[in-house]
């Protein structure tokens, strides 16, 4: 079983995570809004994803880069981790150069919406690296690729039909807002889905080795769809701050995917699989 004892780019991640849990803790104690201590947090929230992406470039290469599948997944991912991280950046620029505390949407948006196309790619290699293919010829994995995406389409349906209803998505808070509000959650959607998938069916596959960092990844992406509900409510409503408990998610959020991507290092999954990936 990975631990994350031998892995020393967890110690990095998790110490990161710490620090910024004492931050958050401290204004949210301290009720700060709105001024130059929240908006460096905001700031800091980039550091995570970027670390990660780093990480994850490096387990790429160990894995043979664009030679195997995951390391193909990694990558993507990771490139998706460093626009989130460049998001962030922009975000904070509105922030303390242009003082705007909420820049919804703006340019940082882009960058933030370029991470799914490539998580999804991500998670698309991974299903390879998985055998998950293999696994759709059994009555089992028939069952799981339909009822997924089901239950997923249900639950976006509530989401985005019954409870935009109650004012979360405004048309007239402008079309490029409302698209951001949608776009969001339905590529959230869309990557969980296909994260489930992987899950679902490769949970016993390579003795377990797949199974920790698969579903650290996969409640990353739960709760990146939490987070982007949560930012669009908040905005639309106007009581998002940075900082604020939405930001919070978004800090766990970025924990989680960092934290998989540097568990998924090739020399404990090979001593435990003997295969080739």
């Amino acid at each position: 079983m990975l631990t994350l004892t031998n892995n020393p780019y967890s110690k990095i991640i998790i110490g990161i995570f710490c620090l910024m849990l004492i931050w958050w803790a401290y204004i949210t104690a301290n009720s700060l809004k709105d001024i130059t201590i929240n908006f460096l947090y905001g700031a800091a929230l980039g550091v995570l994803p970027v670390v990660g992406s780093i990480f994850g470039f490096i387990n790429a290469i160990k894995w043979g880069s664009f030679k195997s599948d995951i390391g193909k997944a990694l990558i993507f991912l990771s490139i998706g981790l460093m626009t989130w991280g460049i998001g962030t950046l922009i975000f904070a620029y509105y922030n303390l150069i242009l003082q705007i505390a909420v820049p919804y949407p703006s340019l940082a948006d882009l960058f933030y919406i370029i991470s799914w196309p490539l998580w999804a790619i991500s998670m698309i290699n991974f299903s390879r690296a998985t055998g998950v293919s293999f696994q759709l010829g059994n009555i089992v994995g028939r069952l799981i690729l339909f009822l997924v995406p089901l239950f997923m389409a249900m639950l976006s349906y509530y989401l985005l039909i019954t409870v935009a209803r109650e004012g979360i998505i405004d048309l007239s808070s402008g079309l490029l807002k409302v698209f951001f509000d949608l776009a969001y959650p339905i590529g959230d959607v869309v990557i969980l889905t296909i994260t489930v998938l992987i899950y679902g069916l490769s949970f016993k596959y390579l003795g377990g080795s797949f199974k920790w960092p698969i579903v650290i990844i996969l409640a990353g992406f739960v709760m990146n769809y939490v987070s982007d509900f949560s930012f669009s409510y908040t905005t639309t409503k106007g009581t998002f701050f940075v900082a604020s408990w939405v930001d919070l998610i978004f800090t766990v959020t970025f924990f989680l995917l960092s934290l998989g991507v540097s568990l998924i290092e090739p020399s404990v999954l090979h001593r435990k699989s003997g295969r080739n990936l």
